[in-house]
């Protein structure tokens, strides 16, 4: 039997709103060798419904009624898949046609890389531009600064399913972070690298101060965990530093009741053509939606 070269994970719970944009965006790539698996985690919305109404082979969908969370989900992706490489995707964000091609070129030329990202952009939930993620291209840079985020946006990722199957999510999951705890307990065993293109439009929603505090100390914990098994103490303190530093920007944000002191860490040097491209795929695949429904 001849599979997919790709298995793109599509974990999803009460995502009704924008899946079908998300996964319009994944049929209409260039490279189409793939296989997406969606991943239902106890969905009480239409989400079911929305991707039952795509009439398309490569969908799989996986539904058991529970919820267990993406870290649990993404780990039954990972068994699930029938692909050599295993890519990301959110349920509210929009791939850009050439990701899994890019992606995927990048791989086959560079066989001793096993994590991939690319360049991301940030929407809000009305469309509007926020900014870029952080970027560092290659894995030195990635992991240079290790106290900090590591700037692989999650929902980018395209790897090797070998390495997938090596390094899982860790169980019980870290609260919003399970994405950093695998990058910083892998990152001395791999090889990550990050597109210096933007292929993915990454939806940011509204500020929320009580979940924004729990990822921060969650993150944090792990973080701290991690650096005193090394026994370096001095990227604790630097934790310790940057969080309060966060926190801070947080509470700023609170008290003006404005996202701008939670944003001001994005790049906002985007080329009109960028801005452009993300508001016509967002049209085009929104009008889809509407023509499905």
């Amino acid at each position: 039997m001849i599979y997919p070269r790709v298995s793109v994970l599509l974990p999803c719970r009460n995502g009704e709103e924008f899946l079908h944009i998300a996964i319009e965006s994944i049929l209409k790539q260039t490279f189409v060798d793939f296989e997406l698996l969606f991943i239902d985690d106890g969905s009480t919305d239409d989400s079911l419904k929305i991707v039952n109404r795509f009439n398309d082979s490569r969908i799989r969908i996986f539904s058991d009624g529970l919820s267990l969370g993406l870290a649990e989900r993404l780990n039954q992706g990972i068994s699930h898949a029938r692909g050599e490489l295993i890519a990301r995707m959110d349920a509210d964000d929009i791939s850009f046609p050439k990701r899994l091609e890019k992606q995927v070129q990048l791989l086959d030329n560079h066989p001793g890389i096993d994590l991939v990202g690319c360049k991301t952009i940030v929407f809000s939930t009305e469309g509007d531009i926020l900014g870029l993620l952080p970027f560092k291209k290659e894995h030195e840079a990635i992991c240079n600064k290790l106290w900090n985020n590591i700037p692989l946006p999650h929902p980018t990722w395209m790897g090797k399913k070998q390495w997938f199957e090596k390094n899982q999510y860790k169980i019980p999951a870290i609260y919003r972070a399970e994405d950093q705890e695998l990058l910083l307990r892998a990152h001395l065993t791999s090889q990550y690298y990050c597109l210096e293109e933007i292929l993915l439009g990454y939806r940011l929603g509204q500020f929320q101060p009580v979940r924004t505090l729990k990822t921060r100390l969650s993150l944090l914990k792990m973080q701290s965990d991690f650096f005193v098994s090394q026994k370096n103490y001095l990227y604790v303190s630097y934790a310790l530093l940057l969080t309060g530093l966060k926190l801070t920007a947080d509470l700023m944000s609170m008290i003006l009741k404005s996202d701008r002191w939670y944003t001001k860490r994005m790049n906002k040097n985007i080329h009109p053509d960028i801005k452009k491209k993300l508001a016509h795929y967002i049209n085009e695949y929104s009008q889809s939606s509407h023509h499905e429904a």
